[in-house]
């Protein structure tokens, strides 16, 4: 899963960004992966694949992992080159969900670069800028397409979608709310990768004192979840400078500091949890004596291409899953007690994959 994080300078974006990566930083047998400077890999929390480990005495402990991406310099302007955010646009098409950083906290000593605290304005600078760059992206295509459709009738189609999509978008519609004709039309869409077409999730920064009860008592972070109802986006409070802190400590004290502070989770974890909700994810595991490991798929993936997210021999050759609820495993501590209280059960090419199922592929190539 990879997600861009864009936002207004000062917003708090950076030190979210910077929190969430070291916070979340894999274990040395998976290294943290640094790809650029604007790019970190973090594990998953998943205690379902430690209490794995421990019971299989794994030699390899693998997480899913999340891959961020930070948008430096997004300022009003970005698409055609104000601040560094036209360099970076380009960085976030390939990205799952963008996850939107919005300030929500009032403070005389960082200055907002409007002069004042309005989400929806902010939310609206920002989305603008992702509107223009989708609309440059078109223009382009545009240009190309309509030109050869004339003397190339495979190219029809996708030149009357363009006819249809660039004043949808011209009008200040976001390409998400655009409906498409067709499957074939639809499959054209999705080549674009236009950014207003991402599912996004909405992470309110707040000040430490509105995070006990989750921004509710927050003027701001209203806001912009009655924006994001609109949207269908998700959201989030968050306070990036209590992130800062949470990911200087270890396990044990980070626990201990949340409880300090009345929360249940870090923001991480509630990013996480926004992130699988938005994309329809889950987890499914492998484990056993070399090791134990997280796969994530889509809600609704069928047990062949589970596997193949493991070796495309695997999905090719299939034969059967050997499932067993996680729950269950625990509950007999060893694959062999379950299959003797028959909790183990074969499963075909038919069967959807379930979150927590700990599955052995058979298969044959």
């Amino acid at each position: 899963m990879k997600l861009g994080i864009v936002g207004l300078p000062n917003v708090g974006k950076s030190t979210l960004f910077n929190s969430l990566t070291k916070a979340g930083a894999l274990a040395a047998n998976y290294p943290f992966a640094t790809i650029d400077p604007n790019v970190g890999v973090v594990a998953v929390p998943d205690e379902r694949v430690n209490v794995l480990t421990d019971l299989f005495h794994s030699k390899k402990t693998i997480p899913a992992t999340i891959e961020f991406v930070d948008i430096a310099g997004l300022v009003k302007g970005a698409s055609k080159g104000e601040g560094l955010g036209n360099q970076f646009l380009a960085n976030i098409r390939e990205v799952d969900a963008i996850v939107h950083v919005v300030r929500c906290f009032e403070d005389g000593n960082v200055v907002h670069v409007d002069g004042s605290i309005d989400p929806k304005r902010d939310i609206e600078t920002i989305n603008l800028e992702l509107l223009f760059s989708d609309m440059e992206i078109l223009e382009r295509r545009a240009a190309k397409v309509i030109k050869q459709a004339r003397n190339d009738k495979s190219l029809q189609k996708e030149a009357a979608l363009l006819e249809r999509l660039r004043p949808f978008l011209e009008d200040g519609h976001m390409a998400k709310t655009f409906e498409c004709n067709d499957e074939e039309e639809e499959a054209i869409f999705r080549t674009y990768n236009l950014l207003t077409a991402k599912p996004v999730i909405y992470a309110a920064n707040v000040a430490e004192d509105d995070l006990s009860d989750d921004g509710a008592s927050n003027a701001h972070v209203q806001a912009v979840r009655e924006l994001a109802k609109s949207e269908n986006a998700e959201v989030f409070a968050v306070c990036a400078e209590i992130e800062a802190e949470i990911s200087e400590l270890d396990d044990d004290e980070k626990q201990m500091f949340l409880e300090d502070l009345g929360l249940s989770e870090s923001g991480l974890d509630k990013l996480i949890k926004a992130s699988y909700k938005l994309l329809g994810l889950i987890s499914f595991l492998t484990t056993g004596e070399d090791e134990t490991r997280a796969w994530t798929i889509k809600q609704g993936t069928k047990a062949p291409q589970a596997a193949g997210k493991i070796h495309t021999d695997f999905e090719r050759g299939f034969i059967c899953a050997e499932c067993v609820r996680y729950e269950d495993l625990v509950a007999c501590q060893s694959i062999a007690a379950a299959k003797e209280k028959g909790l183990v059960g074969l499963q075909g090419k038919e069967y959807v994959v379930q979150d927590g199922d700990v599955i052995t592929f058979r298969f044959n190539v």
